[in-house]
């Protein structure tokens, strides 16, 4: 288990290095692509926020959330990454869409750091934003 730290220029830092950036992304995505077509489809891409246990708990506690209200919930984040409504969603859709969250967050921590406690072998992107920036720091 390891902690970092972020605030919200850590963030934003790491979506404008557009090197770091596209590797992370094309890993997640690659991670994601369960059957290697090129596109994620509505269940790869609702077993990756399933696993991230967002919906299905508040602050690490479980919260009973009935399953119809947990499926309308997902095709509503499917349809936020579906932006061409083709049905699936193809890398750069999965790209916009990460960078707008990942600015989201950057503007919700502002200057504001934040400690993240995270387990052995996370790859979440996250981390690899703080990653970059202990690297940048080490390098000087």
């Amino acid at each position: 288990m390891g902690v970092v730290i972020i605030d919200g220029t850590t963030v934003r830092s790491f979506v404008n290095d557009v090197a770091a950036f596209q590797k992370s992304v094309d890993e997640a995505f690659a991670s994601l692509d369960l059957n290697n077509d090129g596109v994620l489809s509505r269940s790869e891409l609702r077993r990756a926020f399933e696993s991230m246990r967002l919906i299905e708990s508040h602050f690490g506690v479980d919260v009973a959330t009935p399953p119809e209200e947990l499926t309308k919930l997902y095709d509503s984040i499917f349809a936020k990454f579906d932006c061409d409504k083709s049905g699936s969603v193809d890398h750069e859709e999965f790209k916009e869409e990460i960078k707008n969250i990942l600015l989201a967050i950057a503007d919700g921590l502002g200057s504001n750091p934040i400690q993240m406690a995270l387990e052995d072998g996370d790859k979440n992107l996250l981390k690899q934003a703080a990653d970059l920036e202990a690297s940048k720091i080490n390098s000087n």
